[in-house]
């Protein structure tokens, strides 16, 4: 995720489980680009031992071909093309899932894409950008051309994030390919992530949101896959996880500057802060400096209570989840 799952994230993530790869923030590529530096320390300098695939996101075929070449200099488990990402500045510029308007390009992109890539290459889409009525079409582009992996947020890019998934869709792309499939999109626990799984089949999940909200999460799906009793986090244990996150971005910086590492931290904390109380989000909003931030996350969470399991329903980062956490699902 742009801006949040960097280095690290990544490393203070990795202590508490993480996952079985991750996958870098999205390289931006343009004509003439070259690989965001900031970006590739995430996979120079990744020493958690998990995989990191590459993100790569545009509109030009051959500038996307030129930058997965210089990307598979490093070490990196594939390289990855974002025809997800929803937001209205990249969709403007025909990247992101503003590319599923265009399927013809989509088509020319990743047939290039795979003549040139000989390692692992995968997919991460949206089951359309209007309406899944698209997605087939979409399905048959992808089978054509071989991909190592599919991952689907099973809602459309007119949908963002404020609806409920489609499993019907995951499922139909399992049908359609022979590649893994992935499942994403509203696993915002334990009990969303094996549901999702269970009733598409899915290959695997991919978590974003979910996993930043709660960095255990992964360590919670291995356990329930494995019988084994499930750790419960509690308020202390996300306070040790917010003052990690803080001291590993710090020394990020080549020179501290408070306010700026506040707004920063603001990014995270609007996910963390889901289910918290509205009280303690209305202040986050506004602290500004590291004392208030850390006397407001101590005087809310230095307890042993134990966490909310899920969000609030319709919360401003996390809707349409409940279906998810119904064993029944269809």
């Amino acid at each position: 995720m742009k801006d949040v799952t960097d280095l690290p994230f990544m490393r203070v993530l990795a202590r508490r489980g993480g996952p079985d790869w991750f996958v870098t923030e999205f390289f931006r590529v343009h004509p003439n680009s070259k690989p965001d530096r900031y970006i590739l320390r995430s996979i120079r300098e990744n020493q958690t031992g998990i995989p990191i695939f590459a993100q790569i996101i545009g509109s030009d075929p051959e500038a996307m071909v030129s930058e997965a070449k210089v990307l598979l200099r490093e070490e990196i488990a594939g390289i990855d093309l974002n025809l997800g990402c929803p937001s209205p500045t990249v969709c403007g510029k025909s990247a992101g899932g503003g590319l599923l308007r265009q399927p013809q390009e989509i088509d020319r992109m990743i047939g290039m894409l795979r003549d040139s890539i000989p390692t692992r290459f995968t997919v991460k889409t949206r089951v359309g950008y209007h309406d899944e009525s698209e997605f087939p079409a979409l399905l048959e582009v992808f089978r054509k051309h071989a991909i190592d992996g599919l991952t689907i947020h099973a809602r459309t890019v007119a949908d963002r994030y404020q609806t409920p998934v489609r499993p019907h869709c995951v499922r139909l792309a399992l049908k359609m390919l022979d590649c893994p499939i992935i499942a994403n999109g509203n696993v915002i626990n334990a009990q969303a992530g094996v549901n999702y799984q269970k009733n598409t089949e899915a290959h695997g999940l991919m978590i974003g949101r979910g996993a930043i909200r709660n960095p255990w999460l992964f360590d919670q799906l291995r356990q329930r896959y494995s019988g084994k009793s499930m750790h419960s986090p509690t308020a202390r244990d996300l306070l040790s996880y917010i003052e990690d996150l803080y001291a590993e971005l710090a020394q990020e910086s080549k020179e501290y500057q408070e306010k700026h590492h506040i707004q920063r931290m603001k990014k995270t904390m609007l996910y963390i802060v889901q289910g918290l109380g509205d009280e303690f989000e209305h202040h986050m909003r506004r602290m500004q400096t590291e004392e208030e931030f850390f006397s407001l996350c101590r005087t809310h969470l230095n307890h042993d209570e134990p966490l909310p399991d899920v969000p609030p329903e319709q919360s401003k980062l996390f809707c349409g989840f409940q279906d998810l956490l119904d064993p029944s699902l269809p």
